[in-house]
């Protein structure tokens, strides 16, 4: 007669669910095969989509404007005074930045970016959300507790800078303009744009460095 070993099932139970989709890109595959048996979307339509956020837009604009605001002290100015029009000069503009405003990370002060209602966001220049940005969790503690947070992504603030947390809504965004990391005098912006990260322009990371770029 066979035994039941309780310790190998679940292993096995584990193996097997380890091959599976989560259950977020299930639900997603599922709604994708629906709309488009029905007819309502075009397959190429989607692929196009998903490209453009993945690979043109994803954070890559953001880090354009960043590098070009630390190149360029009038773009800086413009993108400070009017972040809308600034980077519209950079044709990046779209229905998340219609109303954007860049705030700037200095010495003395640090900028988080925060959507308590919901989970607003400068899609059309930071690519889509990241999970974490619009979950409860984040969205409740980083207006109460901004440094334990930013703590948790590994940026522990001296008690002399101080942190500002910015509610992103439907009628305004935020971008953060991040800190030009030292020794990177003399760098065209190509190259500049490679240091800047998505989590520094939502204001969980502070300090860039040039990793050997």
């Amino acid at each position: 007669m066979p035994t039941f070993d309780s310790d190998e099932a679940a292993r096995l139970h584990r193996e097997l669910h380890s091959h599976l989709p989560s259950d977020p890109a299930l639900r997603t595959k599922t709604l994708e095969s629906l709309l488009v048996e029905r007819g309502l979307v075009a397959p190429e339509t989607l692929d196009a989509w998903v490209e453009a956020y993945s690979e043109h837009i994803g954070p890559k604009r953001g880090t354009q404007v960043v590098a070009r605001a630390w190149c360029d002290p009038g773009f800086r100015e413009r993108l400070l005074a009017d972040a809308t029009a600034a980077i519209t000069e950079m044709g990046f503009e779209g229905d998340a930045t219609g109303h954007l405003k860049a705030i700037e990370n200095t010495d003395s002060q640090h900028n988080m970016v925060v959507c308590t209602l919901c989970s607003c966001y400068p899609f059309s220049l930071l690519g889509m959300s990241p999970p974490w940005y619009k979950s409860a969790a984040y969205r409740a503690r980083a207006v109460r507790e901004p440094r334990a947070v930013l703590a948790e992504f590994g940026v522990d603030l001296p008690e002399d800078v101080g942190v500002r947390v910015w509610d992103s809504t439907a009628e305004l965004r935020y971008l953060v303009v991040p800190q030009r990391p030292a020794g990177t005098e003399g760098w065209e912006e190509e190259r500049l744009a490679t240091l800047v990260t998505r989590n520094s322009m939502i204001g969980t990371e502070r300090d860039l460095t040039t990793g050997g770029a």
